[in-house]
């Protein structure tokens, strides 16, 4: 356990950012989940309302550093191109 004051609010804001950081991941991860899920359904429309959800959550996360802004933009472009793939075909 830490001793000065110092580290001992270091390790509340830690904490505090911890579950923070774990709800917007959890947050993202369901909503991205639900866009494969749209996708697997057949259902374009649901997919791309879905999708626009998707990408607030992911872009707001790449922005605050809870993802990395390369891994935000990569799921995106994966996301998208199953959408443009069910419309297709």
């Amino acid at each position: 356990m830490p001793s000065t004051r110092s580290a001992k609010k270091r390790l509340r804001q830690n904490v505090a950012n911890r579950l923070r950081n774990r709800s917007v991941k959890r947050a993202v991860r369901t909503q991205c989940r639900k866009v494969r899920e749209a996708v697997k359904a057949g259902d374009v429309e649901l997919a791309e309302t879905e999708f626009r959800l998707a990408t607030k959550k992911l872009d707001r996360a790449g922005v605050r550093n809870i993802i990395h802004r390369n891994a935000t933009a990569r799921t995106k472009s994966r996301l998208s191109a199953k959408i443009r793939a069910l419309k297709q075909g």
